[in-house]
């Protein structure tokens, strides 16, 4: 399948260090500004469902508000348990300010 680029938001709309959820395409998205870069997670944990952008954004590791579980934004492998599977990924790029998200197939839901 083919990827397409779709536009989130301003850049600058995201200041390095936080995060900000999206829906793009219809999937829940987490976008995180960290000293690496922008990267674009599922935004629900694999563990349980709970929503990772009201969790805790800490340098490149993504800290879910339920259980603690952890992920790191670069690829989205779990750092931390409970939680045993890693997060759906986007690549990301960033076009005359704007930030560009690749859409390909729906990622899994938590408990599939």
């Amino acid at each position: 399948m083919t990827e397409t680029w779709l536009s989130t938001l301003a850049l600058d709309s995201l200041p390095a260090g936080s995060m900000q959820e999206c829906t793009i395409d219809g999937q829940d998205l987490v976008l995180c500004h960290t000293k690496e870069g922008v990267h674009a997670l599922a935004n629900v944990c694999t563990h349980a469902y709970a929503r990772l952008s009201e969790g805790r954004l800490r340098g490149l590791r993504l800290v879910c508000p339920l259980h603690g579980a952890s992920f790191d934004v670069r690829d989205g492998r779990v750092l931390g348990a409970p939680a045993l599977r890693p997060l759906a990924t986007h690549r990301v790029r960033i076009v005359d300010g704007q930030i560009e998200i690749a859409i390909g197939p729906a990622p899994a839901k938590p408990g599939q």
